[in-house]
């Protein structure tokens, strides 16, 4: 199994944000992914962080992230499966924010 660590941050909502990621698998070091974005938010910066660490990995790879956002962890575990029933709108009927990326 594949573990992997992320968050994201911003300071400023929206404004500077980064991102990064540790990944811990059977080689020796741990890898490490980050980056930025100059006008973003946090929520965005926490998405790109699982984005960017599952994409990291070419085939199918079994893995487990562990984040602290319960926006990146309620969204994908639950609110996606409505959000794409009910046409990308919130319970609220309001547009998904960030829809782009999920």
């Amino acid at each position: 199994m594949i573990s992997i660590y992320t968050d994201g941050a911003c300071s400023g909502n929206p404004g500077i944000g980064g991102w990064g990621a540790i990944i811990l698998n059977s080689s020796p070091e741990p890898i490490f992914l980050n980056g930025g974005e100059k006008n973003t938010t946090n929520n965005r910066m926490e998405l790109i962080a699982a984005i960017k660490s599952v994409s990291y990995f070419k085939i199918k790879t079994d893995i487990e992230i562990f984040t602290d956002s319960k926006y990146l962890k309620d969204g994908i575990e639950s609110w996606i499966h409505k959000w794409k029933k009910n046409g990308w709108r919130t319970s609220n009927k309001k547009q998904v924010k960030n829809k782009d990326l999920w």
